[in-house]
């Protein structure tokens, strides 16, 4: 039997949006995921049988709009608001690949819903009040952690603590700015004016409160990220050799011919405290050879934005070498005599700590020296408390203090009248407003929303 075409009358974010939800890819299961208004009249021209039920997942044949049989799936329906995007949603289970999938999606357009937008399903829940914006950064977060810390502040951020916090901020605002409208509205009465004492106490403590917030975003940066430690030191010292067995797997090409390591190459270990951003860079030396010295431009990159540098070498010469590390960065360096079963103990006196690739002498005991250092420089990441881990949460944190912190001046100095002064603090109230999504800017969304993956 031939089925109908829905009528496609709904247009704009109204209409029902279809996606995989699953990377493309062999693998058992995918998911195909549905939400909109059009959900149900959907469902019953898709799937038999239809799913009648919320929340129980119902066996069923999916067919295509000429009534041919796409795929023996599992189907779940929510029905909004009880959603995860608020509205009516349909997850279709079905067969993975690459084929089955994406019949099953395009029999879902074919019927009339259209193809998400990246982000669509979390931006509609944000739009439906099912999440913040600092939540919906969580969920993006969440899936492009990599390491366990960056998967628990993402969880703890997707509880709602920084949107608590900064909640409670924007409210301690909002009570200073009614001290200062009471005053402006009131002069008059019993109580007289409101001590001016009084309001820069609390104007201070928000100040403070929000630099401490603030003070946050370099460690929010270096656990979303792993912080970064770059190998550096002659060609041929040992650092691939050393970043592979940092790892535990060959990730760089290690060989006896100088130079082989033409760009930088990143992976993230993952430890108890802060994750490791490593990078094996290219031998720092003068050369002649033109994509060599690209290689040798971008490893001084890198040592420019370092948090530690452990600083390879293999002989005496290796170490002389490195005298003009301390001119490519500001980072704690740590020198490392690779190839420990065959240095000489004159290099071994030139080091940090002595290692060996081969054997796996004082990797562990390397690791820990790096995990110190970054202790003593940036503490250790404090994964309960919130955390600001993005650019727009910087920027907005600081403009609030910045306008508290004009607020405080023009106070003080008593150079502009209370109702001028006090716009500072309904600015300063309107940007944490706007970071947690209490205002709904498109361009903000779009912020938000434009790294996501369809179907999310």
């Amino acid at each position: 039997m031939k089925l109908d075409v829905l009528d496609a009358t709904v247009v704009g974010d109204s209409r029902t949006i279809a996606a995989i939800a699953t990377p493309v890819g062999q693998g058992a299961l995918a998911i195909v995921r549905v939400s909109g208004p059009q959900v149900q009249r959907l469902a019953g021209m898709l799937l038999d049988p239809v799913p009648t039920s919320a929340r129980q997942a119902v066996h069923c044949i999916v067919r295509d709009a000429s009534g041919d049989e796409i795929d023996d799936a599992v189907a779940t329906l929510y029905i909004g608001p009880h959603s995860f995007t608020g509205e009516d949603l349909l997850e279709i289970s079905t067969h993975g690949g690459l084929v089955v999938p994406t019949a099953v999606l395009a029999a879902t357009i074919a019927a009339g819903a259209r193809m998400a937008e990246p982000g669509e399903f979390t931006r509609r829940a944000v739009l439906n009040g099912k999440m913040d914006l600092l939540q919906a950064e969580a969920v993006g977060d969440l899936i492009d952690a990599r390491s366990s810390a960056a998967h628990r502040l993402a969880l703890r951020q997707l509880d709602g603590g920084l949107s608590r916090r900064l909640d409670a901020l924007r409210e301690r605002l909002l009570s200073l700015e009614a001290l200062l409208a009471y005053d402006i509205d009131f002069p008059e009465e019993d109580d007289g004016p409101i001590p001016r004492d009084r309001i820069i106490q609390v104007a201070e403590e928000l100040q403070h409160a929000l630099r401490v917030l603030l003070a946050t975003s370099e460690q929010g940066t270096l656990v979303h990220e792993g912080a970064l430690v770059v190998l550096a030191g002659a060609p041929n010292v040992g650092k691939s050799s050393l970043f592979n067995a940092l790892l535990g797997e060959a990730r760089a090409i290690v060989t006896d011919v100088p130079g082989t390591t033409r760009d930088a190459i990143e992976a993230v270990l993952d430890l108890p405290g802060w994750p490791l951003r490593l990078v094996d860079t290219a031998g720092l030396r003068d050369t002649t050879d033109i994509v060599e010295r690209m290689g040798v431009e971008t490893s001084s990159r890198y040592l420019g934005r370092a948090a530690v540098v452990l600083a390879c070498m293999d002989s005496l010469e290796s170490a002389v070498a490195l005298a003009d590390l301390r001119d490519r960065t500001n980072a704690a360096i740590i020198t490392v005599a690779t190839k420990g079963e065959l240095v000489s103990e004159s290099v071994k006196t030139q080091a940090d700590i002595v290692v060996s690739a081969h054997t796996g002498e004082g990797l562990s005991t390397l690791l820990e020296i790096v995990e110190t250092r970054l202790a003593s420089d940036r503490g250790m990441p404090t994964l309960d408390a919130p955390i600001l881990t993005r650019a727009r949460h910087q920027v907005a944190v600081a403009t609030a203090s910045d306008e508290v912190e004009r607020f405080l001046k023009a106070w003080r100095e008593d150079e502009l009248p209370a109702s001028v002064a006090a716009t500072h603090i309904r600015s300063a109230a309107d940007a944490l407003t706007e970071l947690i999504g209490g205002i709904y800017v498109d361009d903000v969304l779009d912020v938000v929303f434009r790294s996501f993956c369809v179907g999310k």
